[in-house]
């Protein structure tokens, strides 16, 4: 059992999303970056499935009421284990009664905290992952929450003790797609953003200029997927995420690529971003 003492400003269970729900209205949400998600349960030795806790600009603080094995990835948050520093995508033995807490990350925006045999909250719609927009899945963790861990995997354990991540240059670059409505924009669409205050797992919110729309008819809602890269009024670009609509009734322009979509979930407020056709 994992006991929750702090949570910061925000901490989720997540896994790898639930497909398949677009028509009930429900986005496949799970983990915003799924490759560090993905990280963390293959150095515990977790399967795919597995699911994590994504803690977001740090503040989290869990109890082991059991021996774990554990490990950090994402956004390198300083943590320490009973006072004693962890480092990132380090597996670490925590002894029962042990306490972790993560300070505030220097760069990127979620850490996830994987622990061997996953955390077992009862799946919904067949995942375990929150998802923010529509309110399927857990709550969102609070203080006092219990969260029971999975039972020992069998199969080989990892042969690695860490793993070095390659920080993200900046200012990162996504590159993107012709969207379903690029002809309704200028060809000289500007490319360079800034991450706004309002942006979550839903959408980053960009600050910058204005995209100059050619063709101003009213739009039908249309489907969308992440990374959907859609233009309000306003002209500033927003991007989906992991927890968008499914439908939207603005122009999309461009569609950010897939492989991409991780670098984005780990921007925060004030962060340069730059478009990139591919």
């Amino acid at each position: 059992m994992i006991v929750v003492l702090a949570t910061g400003p925000l901490a989720t269970v997540q896994d790898r999303g639930r497909p398949g729900y677009a028509a009930l209205g429900v986005s496949r949400s799970g983990a915003a970056d799924r490759g560090a998600a993905a990280l963390a349960n293959r150095l515990v030795g977790n399967g795919p499935d597995a699911a994590v806790i994504e803690a977001t600009l740090g503040g989290l603080a869990v109890r082991f009421d059991a021996p774990a094995f554990a490990v950090l990835t994402g956004a390198p948050a300083p943590a320490v284990v009973d006072g004693r520093a962890v480092a990132p995508a380090a597996p670490f033995h925590a002894p029962a009664g042990a306490v972790l807490r993560l300070g505030l990350p220097p760069e990127g925006v979620r850490t996830y905290l994987a622990v061997h045999g996953g955390i077992d909250v009862p799946p919904v719609l067949g995942s375990r992952s929150t998802d923010l927009l529509t309110g399927v899945g857990p709550t969102p963790l609070a203080h006092g929450d219990e969260l029971p861990v999975g039972a020992p995997i069998d199969g080989p354990w990892p042969g690695l003790d860490a793993v070095a991540v390659r920080p993200a240059t900046r200012p990162v670059v996504l590159r993107v797609l012709p969207g379903p409505r690029r002809d309704w924009f200028a060809p000289d669409a500007p490319a360079d953003y800034e991450v706004g205050p309002a942006s979550n797992r839903t959408a980053l919110r960009l600050a910058g200029p204005a995209l100059r729309r050619v063709v101003d008819h009213e739009l039908p809602s249309e489907g969308l997927v992440p990374g959907a890269v859609q233009v309000p009024p306003d002209g500033r670009p927003v991007v989906f995420l992991v927890d968008h609509p499914v439908t939207g009734g603005y122009p999309v322009p461009w569609v950010v690529c897939d492989a991409d979509l991780d670098l984005a979930a780990q921007l925060r407020p004030g962060d340069p971003v730059r478009f990139r056709p591919r």
